[in-house]
């Protein structure tokens, strides 16, 4: 007792005070939308990383596939003055609220970072010459998933293009089977809409969505990716209003429906379910996108704690075991991702995750890996959100493809 009692003393007058004595005394409050079952198992990983590091976690999760709540919590909390450690942030906005100056930099955690990273998502990660974000891991979002005894039934072609996709849609329709599982949300449509239009090639996916190429919006190509999504639409089923991302995989997972058009985080569901890929679901390509990645790339922000303009010694910490390959391999075999560092091993992962590795540096190398506007990493918000409304107007009414493609480029000038 008296030498714990010398040591808090000695401690206390800044004269002899270990690392860990520093990080007890730390509590990390962490912002983020992880809450569905194979996330929350994801994120729990980093929460015993940092708690077995001596520091506090704190727990900030707020619901909503897409972070629209999280983000409205997040723009509360720093007007508020209390701002979190770190938030779940991507694409463009981390540089929005690097302008604000309300993050501080995590160079001295990134000594490696630029080496072990894509360049198309490393410069995501700077501000103003300063790394002040760490990502977690990459998602393909262009990804068709099909429950494997729903496609036997409907003849066992995992299709390729969309008059295969709507062949088997077709098949198992008439076996009684719903052929897609949609969920109700803006973002869901986004999803689908981008995943069509990638199917025109990522050459008409740039210009389009993200160059904002009138010429291209406004193409026949383009009153095309409407028709075609509006016939995808035949295939759903009249519940989908409101429902969440995960409800609608749960019912490919059980049966209840055929496919799912979702980014890889989906894949966590399957495998929290004790789901295997080529025995109980197939995972591929979105008809017509076998050569391109749509990359959404989760990350977190850190920010001004007290008015201090250097990071805490958690933040740091918390940057560094981010990007750790430890980390980076635990986490994405929980959420369904792959490492966003390279050189990560991927011998423990399934077979569906080593596709989208494979087709990942395929696409790198090709100019076929291009940000998902739906997810955040192609546009600005205000952009971003007026063409969601455009999608989300067209697939909730029966407006046709000519209106809705002037009504896209119209849109498409938001600023």
């Amino acid at each position: 007792m008296k030498f714990r009692a010398i040591m808090g003393a000695l401690c206390a007058a800044g004269l002899m005070c270990g690392v860990s004595a520093v990080q007890a005394a730390e509590s990390i409050e962490v912002l983020h939308w992880w809450t569905s079952g194979g996330e929350s198992k994801a994120v729990g990983v980093l929460k015993d990383d940092m708690t077995k590091q001596g520091y506090t976690w704190k727990d900030f999760a707020v619901a909503g596939g897409a972070g629209a709540a999280a983000m409205t919590a997040l723009k509360t909390q720093v007007i508020s003055g209390n701002a979190p450690s770190a938030a779940q942030i991507k694409g463009p906005l981390i540089q929005d609220w690097a302008s604000q100056g309300v993050l501080v930099p995590i160079d001295s955690a990134a000594a490696d970072w630029k080496k072990n990273l894509p360049p198309e998502i490393d410069k995501i990660m700077h501000a103003d010459g300063h790394y002040v974000a760490a990502p977690f891991s990459v998602h393909r979002v262009n990804w068709l998933y099909i429950n494997k005894a729903a496609l036997d039934k409907a003849g066992g072609k995992v299709p390729t293009t969309w008059p295969e996709f709507f062949a088997v849609a077709d098949k198992m329709k008439a076996a009684g089977i719903q052929p897609i599982a949609m969920g109700g949300q803006p973002w869901q449509d986004l999803t689908l809409w981008e995943d069509v239009v990638l199917s025109q090639g990522a050459g008409f996916y740039k210009k389009a969505l993200v160059d904002l190429d009138e010429k291209t919006l406004t193409s026949d190509q383009m009153v095309g990716v409407f028709d075609t999504v509006r016939k995808i639409q035949g295939y759903f089923d009249a519940g989908r209003t409101g429902r969440d991302w995960n409800l609608a995989t749960a019912m490919v997972i059980n049966g209840k429906a055929g496919m799912q058009f979702m980014g890889d985080w989906a894949k966590g569901e399957f495998a929290n379910a004790n789901k295997k890929a080529g025995s109980d679901y197939v995972c591929a390509a979105v008809p017509g996108t076998e050569k391109s990645y749509t990359f959404n790339v989760d990350s977190f922000v850190f920010f001004q704690q007290k008015g201090e303009k250097t990071a805490t010694p958690g933040q740091l910490a918390l940057a560094k075991t981010i990007m750790s390959p430890e980390f980076q391999e635990q986490f994405s075999l929980n959420k369904g991702s792959i490492p966003v560092r390279l050189g990560v091993s991927m011998a423990k992962f399934d077979d569906c995750a080593k596709k989208s590795y494979a087709d990942e540096q395929v696409a790198i190398k090709s100019g076929g890996y291009v940000p998902s506007l739906a997810h955040g990493m192609a546009q600005p918000d205000a952009a971003a959100g007026a063409i969601s409304d455009v999608v989300t107007k067209f697939m909730n009414s029966q407006q046709d493809s000519k209106t809705a493609v002037a009504a896209l480029a119209k849109a498409a000038k938001t600023k």
